[in-house]
C-alpha cells in the first residue's frame, strides 16, 4: 500500500502517465483495491515462471472474491458490480488465450482430447438445436392432423343425415388424407424419438468424457498440488464445458416432456412416444442427476489459514478454510442455495480402526452459498421444470492434530497418502501403508521445496537424499521405500527419522535462507565424499554450503579449501548454525563476518570464493546489512603496543581445530584468548 499511496501523490502530468498504465485486462480500481496484496508478490520471478504465474492469478482471484465479499457485507453495491465485471475480464482473458493455445497445431495429446470433447460438445448443442425445429415440424402436423381430423368427424356425422351416401365418397377420400398425415406423423414421431436416443447415447460418452477423465484428472491434479506439486489448472474451463452439456440436457427434458403433452393430444395404436418415451425420460433424467452431482466439487481443500502451504492438516479448536463450487451456471438454478458442512460422515467402517476419533464442527455449519461466492459443505439445489437434487461432495482425507508439534508427521501422512492413491475415503490406508518407489518420493521431496520456495531439488542433491534412506547404489530408480523408512525408523547412527530431519531443513530453508537458496548458492545436500572430491581441485578460500547431516533441528554450515603449512591441502568445516543463531544474525553476514586466528594470531577470512568461483562479496554482500561498530583498540599483553581491530556487527571469530569443526567464539572470548597469549 506504500508504493500506491506514493503514486497518489505524484504530480499531474505523471499520474497522468500512471492513469494510461491502466486498462480493462487490469483496471486501476484493482490495483487500489488489491495494493497491499499486489506489492507483496514476486512479479519478476512470476513473469518468468509460467507455473508461479498461474499460481499467482488464482490467488488474485482469490484475493478478489475476499474483497467482494468484504464488500458485500458493507452493501457497497457499485464496488461489488465493479469487482465482478473486474473478475469477469480476467477470466475472459485467460480463457481466451487457453483457447488460442489449443487451437495452436503443436498442442499436447491433452489439448487435443479437449480439442476433441469441445467438438463432441458443438456437435451435441447442434443437435439439439435440430432437434428443436423438428419437433416443431411435429406439433404443427399433429395441429393439422388434430383440426382435420376434428373437423371430418363433426362434418361426417352431419353430412351422414343430411346427403346419405353421395357425401361417404368424399368422407373416404378425406379419410385416405387423414391416413396419409397421420403416417406421416408416426413416421417423423419415429424418427424423433429414435434421434434422441441416439442423441441421449451421445450424451453419455460425453459426460464420461468429462466426469470419467477430465474431472478426475482436475482432481488427481489437485492432489499432487496440495503435496506440493504443479498448480492446478483453474476450473473455468471445465465449467464451462459442464454448464454447455446440461444446458442441452435441459433443452431435451424439455423435448421430452413436450412429447408427452402432444401424446395425450393425439395417439393411437403402435404409438412410439406410447412406447418410447418414459425410458427417454428416465434416461436423460438419470444422466442430468449423475452430472449435477460429479460438477459439486471441492475447489479448495480443508486448510488453516497460518499453514497455507500445508492444507489437509487441520488443529483442534483452530480455524481452517475450504471452498466448495458447482460447476454449473444457469438460469434454471435457484441463486440462494443451503448448504451444510459436516465431518467424519459415512466414513465407512472407521470406527473399526483402533483408536479412531470422531470429531465435529464446532460453530454455525449451516449457511447460504451464493453462486459467484462458493463456501464449503453440502448443497440441495432446485432446477426449474426437472427434479429436486441433494448434492454432496467431500474433500479429501484431512489430518486432525491437536498440538502443532504433530504437524511434520501429519504432513508426511498427507504426502504418503496423496502420492499412492487417489482414493479420497480410503481409512484404511495407514492400518498397512503401501510401499513406494523412490521415483514418486523424489518428485514429492523436490515439490516440498519447490511449492514453497524458487528451487527444487537437483538431481544430486536427491541422489544424496536416496543414499541417506537407502544406503549406497548405483541406481536408485525403481527402489521401494516403506512409510516405516521414510517417517518412522531412525536413520543409522542417528537417533531421528528421515523425514524429522528434513522437515526441519525445509523450515530452515523458508525462514532463515530462503534468498541465498533461490539464488542456488545453497548445495545443501553432499556427501562428504564429494565435498571432498570437487573442493580439493579449488584455490585456498573456496567453500560451499551444505545442510547438517547430524543436527535434528536443521542446520547449515560451510566447508572451505585451505593450505596448511607444507602446503598440503586441507578441508576445514564450521559446526552447522542452527535456527537458534540465525535469530540474532543473518547466515550471509556470517559468511561475510567470519574469521579465524590462523597460527600467527592474525585473523583471517578463510572464505573468499563460493564455489565454483563466485567472489563472496558478489554473493553475500547484498543480503547484509551495511553498518558496522566502532574500531576496537585491542591490546596485546607483554608490550605497549596497541594493535587496532576492527569488527563489524556480523563478524564471527573461531579458532581452528585440526581434528573437529572450528567453533565460533565471541568478541569477549578472543580478548580472553589474547590475554592467555
Amino acid at each position: 500500500m506504500a508504493q500506491w499511496n506514493q503514486l497518489q501523490q505524484l504530480e499531474t502530468r505523471y499520474l497522468e502517465q500512471l492513469y494510461h498504465l491502466y486498462s480493462d485486462s487490469f483496471p486501476m480500481e484493482l490495483r487500489q483495491f488489491l495494493a497491499p496484496w499486489i506489492e507483496s508478490q514476486d512479479w519478476a520471478y512470476a513473469a518468468n515462471k509460467e507455473s508461479h504465474a498461474t499460481l499467482v492469478f488464482h490467488n488474485l482471484l482469490g484475493e478478489i472474491d475476499q474483497q467482494y465479499s468484504r464488500f458485500l457485507q458493507e452493501n457497497n453495491v457499485l464496488y461489488q458490480h465493479n469487482l465482478r465485471r473486474i473478475k469477469q475480464l480476467l477470466q475472459t482473458a485467460t480463457t481466451a488465450q487457453q483457447d488460442g493455445q489449443a487451437a495452436h497445431p503443436t498442442g499436447t495429446v491433452v489439448t487435443e482430447k479437449q480439442q476433441i470433447l469441445e467438438h463432441n460438445l458443438q456437435d451435441i448443442r447442434k443437435r439439439v438445436q435440430d432437434m428443436e425445429q423438428k419437433m416443431k415440424m411435429l406439433e404443427n402436423l399433429q395441429d393439422d392432423f388434430d383440426f382435420n381430423y376434428k373437423t371430418l368427424k363433426s362434418a361426417g356425422e352431419l353430412s351422414q343425415d343430411l346427403n346419405g351416401n353421395s357425401q361417404a365418397a368424399a368422407t373416404r377420400q378425406k379419410m385416405a388424407q387423414l391416413e396419409q398425415m397421420l403416417s406421416a406423423l408416426d413416421q417423423l414421431r419415429r424418427q424423433i424419438v429414435t434421434e434422441l436416443a441416439a442423441l441421449l447415447q451421445a450424451m453419455d460418452f460425453v459426460q464420461k468424457n468429462l466426469t470419467d477423465e477430465e474431472l478426475a484428472d482436475w482432481k488427481r491434479r489437485q492432489q499432487i498440488a496440495c503435496i506440493g506439486g504443479p498448480p492446478n489448472i483453474c476450473l473455468d474451463r471445465l465449467e464451462t464445458w459442464i454448464t454447455s452439456l446440461a444446458e442441452s440436457q435441459l433443452q431435451i427434458r424439455q423435448q421430452i416432456k413436450k412429447l408427452e403433452e402432444l401424446q395425450q393430444k393425439v395417439s393411437y395404436k403402435g404409438d412410439p412416444i406410447v412406447q418410447h418415451r418414459p425410458a427417454l425420460e428416465e434416461k436423460i433424467v438419470d444422466l442430468f442427476r449423475n452430472l449435477m452431482k460429479s460438477a459439486f466439487v471441492v475447489e479448495r481443500q480443508p486448510c488453516m489459514p497460518m499453514h497455507p502451504d500445508r492444507p489437509l492438516v487441520i488443529k483442534t479448536g483452530v480455524q481452517f478454510t475450504n471452498k466448495v463450487r458447482l460447476l454449473v451456471k444457469f438460469p434454471e438454478l435457484n441463486y440462494q442455495l443451503k448448504i451444510k458442512v459436516c465431518i467424519d460422515k459415512e466414513s465407512g467402517d472407521v470406527a473399526a480402526i483402533r483408536g479412531s476419533r470422531k470429531f465435529n464442527i464446532l460453530g454455525t455449519n449451516t449457511k447460504v452459498m451464493n453462486m459467484e461466492e462458493s463456501n464449503n459443505g453440502s448443497l440441495s439445489a432446485e432446477f426449474k421444470h426437472l427434479v429436486t437434487l441433494q448434492l454432496a461432495t467431500h474433500s479429501l482425507p484431512v489430518v486432525v492434530i491437536s498440538n502443532i508439534c504433530q504437524m511434520p508427521n501429519a504432513w508426511a501422512s498427507i504426502l504418503w497418502y496423496n502420492m499412492l492413491t487417489n482414493h479420497p475415503k480410503n481409512v484404511n490406508f495407514f492400518t498397512k501403508p503401501p510401499v513406494g518407489t523412490w521415483d514418486q518420493v523424489a518428485e514429492v521431496l523436490s515439490w516440498q521445496f519447490s511449492s514453497t520456495t524458487k528451487r527444487g531439488l537437483t538431481i544430486e542433491q536427491l541422489t544424496t537424499l536416496a543414499e541417506k534412506l537407502l544406503g549406497p547404489s548405483v541406481n536408485y530408480s525403481g527402489c521401494q521405500i516403506t512409510w516405516a523408512k521414510f517417517c518412522k525408523e531412525n536413520m543409522a547412527g542417528k537417533g531421528f527419522s528421515f523425514w524429522v530431519w528434513l522437515d526441519n531443513i525445509i523450515d530452515l530453508v523458508k525462514k532463515y535462507i530462503l534468498a541465498l537458496w533461490n539464488e542456488g548458492y545453497i548445495m545443501g545436500f553432499i556427501s562428504k565424499e564429494r565435498e571432498r572430491a570437487i573442493l580439493s581441485p579449488k584455490p585456498p578460500g573456496t567453500f560451499l554450503l551444505r545442510f547438517s547431516e547430524s543436527s535434528k533441528e536443521g542446520g547449515i554450515t560451510f566447508t572451505w579449501v585451505e593450505k596448511d603449512i607444507s602446503g598440503k591441502t586441507q578441508i576445514q568445516s564450521v559446526e552447522p548454525y542452527t535456527k537458534q543463531q540465525l535469530n540474532s544474525m543473518s547466515f550471509a553476514e556470517i559468511i561475510m563476518g567470519y574469521k579465524i586466528m590462523d597460527a600467527t594470531n592474525i585473523l583471517v577470512s578463510p572464505l573468499v570464493y563460493l564455489f565454483p568461483e563466485i567472489p563472496k562479496e558478489d554473493a553475500f554482500g547484498k543480503y547484509c546489512r551495511p553498518e558496522a561498530q566502532p574500531d576496537v583498540d585491542f591490546q596485546e599483553p607483554g608490550c605497549g603496543k596497541r594493535l587496532p581491530l576492527l569488527i563489524y556487527s556480523s563478524f564471527i571469530i573461531t579458532q581452528p581445530s585440526p581434528n573437529h569443526p572450528t567453533k565460533p567464539i565471541t568478541a569477549c572470548s578472543l580478548l580472553a584468548l589474547a590475554e592467555n597469549s
